[in-house]
């Protein structure tokens, strides 16, 4: 049986992903636990992908995992995809430090001749920036109203930030919207990125001074990243740091829910009708770190809701941007994306 992406043959179905004729690019800042699942890795290749056809720019990258191979990966992924200069800041005392299998790539994966397989300028966290000292710098050389925040990890960097002298005041000067990955809004349940720095999420959640939009855990339940991906779209090289992270964290040939690429989808193609959105309200931490949502005419928080003939369209989406090959593959490389 012959198979080869769709995407690869009609260039990301310009049908539906055209950017606006002189629209800016959306200006985005990822804050990420990556190392604790893949889907952050997942995100942040459909990151890439979006920014090779001008929909984003990535002007940073925080992390909240506090482990030393964890910048390091985020440098390895960025470089892979030819933008070795994205600065990466990341958290100092966080909540989780434990290693994971998936940030090994930098440090483990080396060809015949004991070299590394993929070019990194980090080899430690300690290289890396403070995350808030970076967010400062950032945001406040950005104009006004421009930036948009994509968290889809713990909210420990952005609670300092705002609990830092003139945080707040930044984040309402230079911020235009947070999505978030983050409660869940089907059931009265913990989700992993609030219980696991409920502290900091209290903070963001009564604190946080401009639009917010969540995707609960429900929504990544229902579009899981396809494993055939794996297998058969990464073909135009032969080693690749989202199919090998995906390997190491997965371990197994089966999907993997994807939670983190639909707060960032919706943070850079929020007009395009992949998510609807709640009406207005406020999010407060419930008991057991849970998320309770109020509805509130003036509120300044939304949650992504699907509807079932968009969930095969936005499984598809994603699959196909982050099996996108980075720019500089060359055309007959892509051509060559066939396996039988």
């Amino acid at each position: 049986m012959l198979r080869i992406s769709v995407l690869a043959l009609l260039g990301l179905s310009g049908l539906f992903l055209a950017r606006t004729e002189g629209a800016e690019p959306v200006h985005l800042i990822l804050d990420t636990d990556i190392g604790n699942d893949v889907d952050d890795a997942l995100a942040l290749a459909m990151i890439h992908a979006l920014q090779n056809r001008a929909e984003v720019q990535l002007l940073a990258v925080t992390i909240t995992k506090d482990n030393r191979y964890a910048a390091p990966f985020v440098d390895l992924v960025n470089t892979f995809y030819g933008r070795p200069d994205i600065p990466i800041g990341v958290v100092r005392d966080g909540k989780t430090k434990d290693d994971s299998a998936m940030l090994q790539v930098p440090a483990e994966e080396r060809d015949a001749a004991g070299k590394p397989l993929y070019s990194h300028r980090l080899r430690d966290g300690s290289e890396a920036a403070e995350a808030v000292q970076l967010l400062t710098s950032i945001l406040s050389r950005q104009p006004d109203e421009s930036v948009t925040i994509a968290q889809i990890g713990f909210s420990t960097n952005l609670a300092r930030l705002l609990d830092s002298p003139g945080g707040s005041e930044l984040i309402k000067r230079k911020v235009k919207v947070l999505c978030l990955m983050a409660g869940n809004f089907e059931k009265p349940q913990p989700e992993y990125n609030v219980y696991t720095d409920p502290e900091s999420a209290k903070i963001l959640f009564d604190k946080w001074p401009t639009p917010m939009i969540f995707s609960g855990f429900e929504i990544g339940l229902q579009v899981p990243f396809p494993y055939e991906a794996v297998a058969l779209d990464f073909g135009y090289v032969a080693h690749h740091p989202i199919a090998e992270a995906y390997r190491l964290y997965v371990k197994k040939p089966e999907d993997h829910p994807n939670w983190d690429s639909t707060a960032v989808l919706e943070a850079i193609l929020p007009d395009r009708g992949y998510f609807d959105l709640s009406s207005p309200g406020r999010v407060a931490l419930g008991p057991t770190s849970t998320t309770v949502f109020t509805p509130d005419a003036h509120g300044n928080c939304r949650y992504l809701i699907t509807k079932p003939d968009q969930l095969a369209r936005v499984r598809q989406l994603i699959a196909d941007l982050v099996t996108e090959p980075p720019q500089g593959i060359a055309s007959a490389a892509l051509a060559r994306r066939v396996v039988f």
